[in-house]
């Protein structure tokens, strides 16, 4: 088979190809993704496909295949070698953790390389991994279908930069629309001659064709891929923002624009070291920043957020059916988290229906966020009783669960506190407490308050033994209990229960029912 006929062979539209073997099974399994870029070749193995999946595995390796192709139109040597010696080890290590095939996905470097069906070729001689080469805009379908994975139902323009190329797509209503794919990879830009100012024509003739094609776009700007967590990085560090997570980290343009100063102003080394970034990774920072502050110039979004979901979750969730796309992700990772982690898996649905007459006010968001700490109360009963508090406040605010803003996240966090300790106090915590308003400070406390007082009452996912009143205009919060449940109202159920009533500045009252 020549390399024309291998490339025809395999580079099809992923809308037909099951990626993703044995669907029926797809979220009990583990499943195995292969993402060959420009920069990196990276191996991520999830653990459980379904709509909320967690990372059991993560490695990469900055093989650097796109450098110097815009000089030799061919993969880099060095880079070659090291994403084949790459992919023999990936092969190996999913043989080991049972979840071969693997899908592996190559994108610009790969597809525009005169070598690149060789190395395709080679790759599944040597391996027997066999590898699709996606288009440029299936690229950008994948890599926008990523960010609906964290984000149902969001909307705005997605821009995934790799080394070798920048994708454009347009979301809405939990749907990709518009695609468009370019040549602004740092890597590539490297190699137009002509200096900066040369470099800086090319971009914003190439913006401008593409807003040409898209339109306007002044919606949300999703950014997608590693130069755009690095810069999230610089970002935090000059803001001295509390939360380093990038995922769903927030900006705006003017802060942009100051961070791209201090990198300009900068020793790269000593801000490297600072902010965790990659050597490799820094070189192309400061080009892809010239991209990213014409971007801003020509479609002036009304605000940027960081999506650190993109192709590889992409990939899972273009095999959902709809049904499975329509679930939230917050909550589907949190029925996963009690499943798999609580003493007590379902008493936290149960739970979650004994103290929602308390926040019968709040609004759907935020009640999913009611729903997800009564799932999560129990995950960490595990952790040494010393620290079990800051534990639940980490696994809330620094875990991988997508649907959550920062100010969400900190929001949980406060709240599973609670379950564990009487008060959330610390110097270590002080800051994380700047993202939320007085009254979400005080509504996690009466959430955690709610949660610790429940899970002292009952525990089994049968129904609880009791209800719940809350009279919010005359201040009065009611325990019923039937006869027979009475004995569960032990001394410190009925400390919890008052500790509650505190909270709520409200009178609190047991009645007994027959």
């Amino acid at each position: 088979m020549n390399s024309d006929q291998y490339l025809k062979k395999n580079d099809q539209d992923l809308n037909g190809q099951n990626l993703i073997k044995k669907p029926v099974k797809r979220d009990l399994t583990r499943v195995g993704v292969v993402d060959i870029g420009s920069n990196s070749v990276r191996l991520v193995v999830f653990d459980g496909a379904g709509r909320s999946p967690a990372y059991f595995y993560n490695e990469k390796i900055m093989c650097g295949l796109g450098s110097g192709m815009s000089e030799t139109n061919c993969l880099n040597p060095q880079g070659r070698a090291r994403a084949v010696a790459a992919l023999r080890r990936f092969q190996a290590l999913a043989e080991g953790m049972g979840i071969t095939p693997l899908s592996a996905v190559a994108t610009a470097a790969v597809r525009e390389a005169e070598d690149g069906s060789d190395f395709c070729q080679q790759v599944e001689r040597e391996t027997g991994l066999k590898i699709w080469v996606i288009d440029g805009k299936q690229e950008a379908r994948l890599s926008a279908q990523g960010v609906l994975l964290g984000w149902p139902g969001s909307y705005g323009l997605v821009c995934d930069i790799g080394g070798s190329s920048m994708e454009l797509a347009e979301i809405s209503d939990g749907k990709v629309g518009k695609r468009q794919s370019s040549d602004l990879g740092p890597l590539k830009l490297q190699g137009i001659s002509g200096g900066k100012k040369a470099r800086n024509d090319h971009i914003k003739t190439t913006i401008m064709a593409l807003k040409d094609k898209m339109g306007l776009q002044q919606n949300r700007l999703f950014l997608v891929g590693g130069s755009w967590r690095a810069l999230a990085r610089v970002d935090m560090e000059r803001r001295n923002y509390p939360l380093h997570v990038p995922h769903e980290y927030r900006m705006s343009t003017q802060g942009i624009n100051e961070t791209i100063k201090l990198l300009e102003a900068s020793d790269p080394e000593k801000l490297r070291r600072l902010c965790h970034i990659s050597a490799n990774r820094m070189a192309l920072l400061p080009i892809a920043c010239e991209v990213l502050r014409r971007l801003l110039i020509t479609f002036a979004p009304k605000d940027i957020a960081i999506s650190s979901y993109g192709l590889r979750e992409g990939l899972l969730f273009a095999q959902m059916p709809k049904k499975l796309r329509d679930r939230d992700p917050l909550i589907e990772a949190c029925y996963f988290a009690e499943a798999k982690d609580a003493r007590f898996p379902g008493f936290g649905k149960r739970l979650y229906r004994f103290i929602q007459p308390l926040f019968r006010d709040f609004s759907k968001a935020k009640r999913r966020l009611v729903k997800a700490a009564c799932l999560l109360h129990d995950v960490s009963w595990r952790a040494n009783p010393d620290f079990r508090a800051e534990i639940c406040f980490d696994n809330a605010t620094r875990s991988n669960l997508g649907g959550l803003k920062h100010s969400e996240r900190v929001f949980l966090g406060f709240a599973l506190m609670q379950r564990y300790q009487k008060h959330n106090d610390g110097s270590q915590f002080n800051q994380m407490k700047t993202l939320l308003t007085t009254e979400e400070l005080e509504q996690a406390k009466i959430l955690g308050k709610a949660i610790r007082f429940g899970a002292m009452l009952w525990t089994s996912d049968k129904e609880m033994p009791g209800s719940l009143h809350w009279k919010r205009k005359t201040r009065m919060l009611e325990l019923h209990l039937s006869g027979p449940t009475v004995p569960l109202f032990g001394e410190v159920a009925q400390a919890r229960f008052a500790a509650l009533g505190t909270a709520l500045n409200a009178e609190a009252h047991v009645k007994i029912t027959d």
